[in-house]
């Protein structure tokens, strides 16, 4: 124990905290999300990716990315959700489990396209299996391209959303 303590005291913190760009007070500009604030709930779907997408969204509750500490976090239901992520080219089976759970959000959502798959199909594009991109199923507010995207892009686009 005393020797990680003694290599801590030499390293020093090698992570530290993500530094927030938005000035208190900034509410975004539609009147309806002013209820949501800078406090999204956030719902991810999973429409056919191969779960690169995946890894980077759980990194952001990960300690370096800590979304929850600026308020946004996961919920399980759509219907407790003011924003959608939705990975991966849309598949023929997920187009109507999409469609459902677009649905049963709340009014006023957001939808964001995590990766180049969700964004434009990705090398999957349209085909017997694939619908292609999640903009082909139902409308997009924002993307974080990247195969797959870094955290920071997907907290970017995630703030696009919020904003646009």
């Amino acid at each position: 124990m005393l020797d990680i303590l003694k290599q801590i005291a030499r390293v020093g913190i090698v992570a530290g905290r993500r530094q927030a760009e938005a000035a208190p007070g900034d509410a975004a500009a539609d009147p309806e999300l002013r209820a949501v604030g800078r406090a999204p709930c956030m719902r991810h779907v999973d429409a056919g990716s191969c779960n690169g997408c995946e890894l980077e969204i759980h990194a952001l509750g990960n300690v370096y990315y800590n979304i929850e500490a600026s308020g946004m976090k996961f919920v399980a239901s759509p219907r407790h959700a003011d924003l959608l992520l939705v990975s991966g080219p849309v598949s023929r089976h997920m187009r109507e489990a999409l469609l459902r759970t677009h649905d049963a959000t709340p009014a006023p959502k957001r939808v964001v396209a995590v990766g180049d798959c969700a964004i434009d199909g990705g090398i999957f594009d349209a085909g017997y299996a694939s619908c292609g991109g999640v903009a082909d199923v139902i409308a997009v507010d924002a993307t974080a391209s990247g195969c797959p995207p870094a955290p920071e892009a997907i907290i970017a686009a995630i703030e696009r959303a919020l904003e646009s």
